[in-house]
């Protein structure tokens, strides 16, 4: 029995639409010889007389009329893929769930977001932020599909990829006396009232670490969970303190003076997955513009500038 291929379907439909040859070669820009012989070889091949001449006009003829149901069907089959394909690409009727750790969330996030937002207009984003002791369970009961951290995750069962590397920074309030130099020493901040993160937490000891490699164990005054909490003490002139760059990745933060840390001191990005999950699209698209604004943070960061 013979079948018709996808081609002689399109081209039986554009006749049918259009009722000429010369309409149907028109609409699928194509010569209209090519189009007659095709229609008469599908007749011939089926051994069924598709169309009925009259007039100039090829019309259905009634013999094939369930063939026409099909044809229409098929179609309509088409243009609903092509439409879930367009919608797909979009981001139409499909969600983005990921998490980040505050510190990236704060700036770097929203602004990766932004260029995600202009390729997927209609994508559903759902960014929740994490603590570090949260993202095995959000990961492994697929929540979501990563998670942007500061520290890696040890448990066999995610993988760890590091995607920046930043500085540690210092922060402190307006008009305060450090805040003339180009760069601050954790010297300098041994006798000022310290704010900061427990040593304990895997973000905390990162803040810990060139103070304690001065051997100058950190003497917290205050101290608070998460970055924003340190960016708004010192913002009311509680403290001083030391915190990673991309915390105070924003070009205007009243009340907060950035200078560059003097000791060398650098923290690292990850994205943390279930280890063999495959990502989508949206999520490979939504990282590599993490990788971008991570490494244009570091480049371009405010605390360079006086």
């Amino acid at each position: 029995m013979a079948e018709m291929t996808l081609r002689q379907i399109e081209v039986i439909r554009a006749v049918m639409m259009t009722g000429t040859i010369s309409g149907a070669a028109k609409m699928l820009n194509v010569s209209a010889p090519g189009i007659s012989r095709l229609v008469k070889h599908t007749e011939d091949s089926l051994g069924i007389r598709l169309f009925e001449r009259k007039a100039g006009l090829f019309v259905p003829s009634i013999e094939a009329s369930t063939v026409f149901d099909q044809v229409r069907e098929v179609y309509k089959g088409v243009e609903n893929l092509q439409q879930a394909v367009g919608a797909l690409q979009q981001g139409e009727d499909v969600r983005l769930a990921f998490a980040s750790a505050p510190s990236v969330a704060q700036f770097i996030a929203a602004r990766v977001l932004q260029r995600v937002r202009a390729r997927y207009g209609d994508l559903f984003i759902d960014l929740n932020i994490l603590k570090i002791e949260e993202t095995v369970d959000y990961l492994l009961l697929e929540r979501g599909e990563f998670v942007i951290m500061s520290s890696r995750v040890d448990n066999a069962a995610v993988e760890n990829e590091q995607i920046a590397e930043g500085q540690l920074v210092v922060i402190l309030p307006d008009g305060h006396r450090l805040a003339a130099r180009d760069s601050v020493s954790v010297h300098d901040l041994a006798t000022e009232p310290l704010v900061g993160i427990d040593p304990a937490d895997p973000y905390g000891k990162l803040l810990a670490q060139p103070f304690i490699e001065a051997g100058l164990p950190p003497r917290h005054a205050l101290r608070g969970r998460f970055a924003q909490t340190l960016v708004s003490l010192v913002r009311h002139g509680l403290g001083v303190a030391v915190i990673d760059a991309f915390s105070v990745a924003e070009v205007y933060m009243p009340g907060v003076v950035r200078r560059p840390l003097t000791e060398e001191a650098k923290i690292p990005t990850y994205v943390v997955r279930k280890k063999g999950r495959v990502l989508s699209g949206f999520a490979e698209y939504t990282i590599q513009q993490f990788r971008r604004e991570l490494a244009k943070a570091v480049e371009d960061g405010p605390w360079l500038q006086r």
